[in-house]
């Protein structure tokens, strides 16, 4: 009998006992057709990377399989037929593996870092305009206006305010 890993979604207005129910369901479709179930994983509620038929979150299982293909060709076709299977992959593998997944090990690891501390960090500094000095600059410079002042005439050149002149048309040209 050949090795599998399987992984399904089920949708997320579903209770957790109704996901239970449906493992076991799919439990007894393989164990009919001669396969059995190793470990089942509930990795719980989890959001989507995007909309799979209109839902943004599901619930993921793992499922360790060892059963013939006409078993898994079964389970998957009702798991095709049923409106609370959004998604299933199932893996051929070489051998099952030992303990937990990396999906749980992940889990784990993020409840032994415990609480981070985001509570209630206090009052925030002032970020107005003005307070942007940091300390490693000198005084700004505003160039040639000397504190914001008025900068005084402008200077366009030949034009001493008097119309333009008309174009040129062969200069124009070349």
């Amino acid at each position: 009998m050949a090795l599998y890993e399987h992984v399904f979604l089920a949708r997320q207005d579903l209770s957790q006992q109704q996901v239970d129910a449906l493992v076991e369901h799919y439990k007894g479709v393989i164990s009919s057709h001669g396969g059995s179930v190793g470990r089942v994983e509930n990795w719980g509620l989890k959001s989507l990377t995007y909309r799979v038929k209109k839902n943004r979150k599901a619930y993921y299982t793992l499922m360790d399989l060892t059963c013939p293909p006409a078993a898994l060709n079964e389970m998957e076709r009702q798991m095709g037929l049923s409106e609370d299977v959004l998604r299933f992959l199932t893996v051929k593998v070489e051998a099952h593996e030992e303990g937990v997944s990396a999906m749980m090990q992940k889990r784990e690891e993020r409840s032994e870092r415990g609480d981070r501390g985001f509570g209630d960090r206090g009052d925030r500094p002032n970020r107005s305009f003005g307070d942007r000095d940091r300390g490693d600059r000198g005084p700004r410079s505003f160039g040639d206006r000397d504190g914001g002042g008025d900068r005084g005439p402008r200077n366009f050149g030949d034009r001493d305010g008097a119309p333009r002149r008309p174009r040129d048309e062969a200069g124009a040209a070349e």
